[in-house]
């Protein structure tokens, strides 16, 4: 009775132990390498409708490219606080301008060259009928909605640094692939079950330990030893 109360106690500290471990490993990475929100508004439609949910990974500013959808802080532009979504058209270097005309469409340019945007509401990369043309400083992102027609963006700004944002105010990267946080998401349910799964065993090891060995009776007469 003794060896399998030990052994039970040992089992339930390695999974409680490793379970305590998974969950909570896997939460702090979640928190540190990702974050996720809901799209307020119609900025970002067609893409991000209002009340999507979004997951955006942690990523420094310098990091993004042209076409990546970030969210990025700007309390002296938005009041309010909180993280805004918009598309990056141009990074540091770049000169954007619009618009020019190919074929039906009107497009934006990046340093002369129009743009494919299949992404913007309608077809309509201008939205505004107001024409811009900025050379993005280093280090900054010049940003527009999807929904040109109601986004306020970098064209709204254009006398603080042509309207473009310090890299350093993203936040993240918003992504549409998901399998990295549900894998994570799935380490700290394990985790958690692991962790159920040793409390378990540690309240059978309890009760094995407080489990009295049945007593022996006495013989009901003397008993001599045997000799050979």
């Amino acid at each position: 009775m003794a060896g399998r109360g030990r052994g039970l106690g040992l089992s339930a500290l390695v999974v409680g132990v490793l379970g305590l471990v998974l969950a909570v490993g896997a939460l702090v990475y979640v928190r540190g390498a990702y974050g996720t929100g809901t799209v307020p508004g119609q900025v970002m439609a067609p893409t991000y409708r209002p009340g999507d949910r979004i997951v955006w990974e942690r990523v420094d500013g310098s990091e993004v490219r042209r076409g990546d959808v970030v969210v990025f802080s700007a309390p002296d532009r938005y009041p309010g606080g909180g993280v805004h979504m918009q598309r990056v058209i141009g990074v540091g270097g770049d000169r954007v301008a619009c618009c020019t005309r190919v074929g039906s469409e009107e497009r934006v340019t990046v340093n002369g060259k129009p743009i494919k945007e299949p992404y913007v509401s309608d077809g309509d990369a201008d939205g505004l009928h107001r024409s811009y043309d900025v050379k993005v400083p280093r280090g900054r992102l010049f940003l527009l909605g999807d929904h040109r027609a109601d986004s306020v963006d970098s064209r709204f700004f254009a006398t603080d640094h042509g309207g473009t944002i310090p890299v350093d105010a993203v936040r993240g990267r918003v992504t549409d692939d998901h399998a990295v946080a549900l894998l994570l998401g799935a380490a700290v349910l394990l985790g958690g079950v692991l962790f159920l799964t040793g409390v378990g065993l540690g309240i059978g090891f309890l009760v094995v330990r407080r489990r009295k060995a049945p007593a022996v009776p006495p013989a009901p007469w003397p008993v001599r030893p045997t000799q050979v």
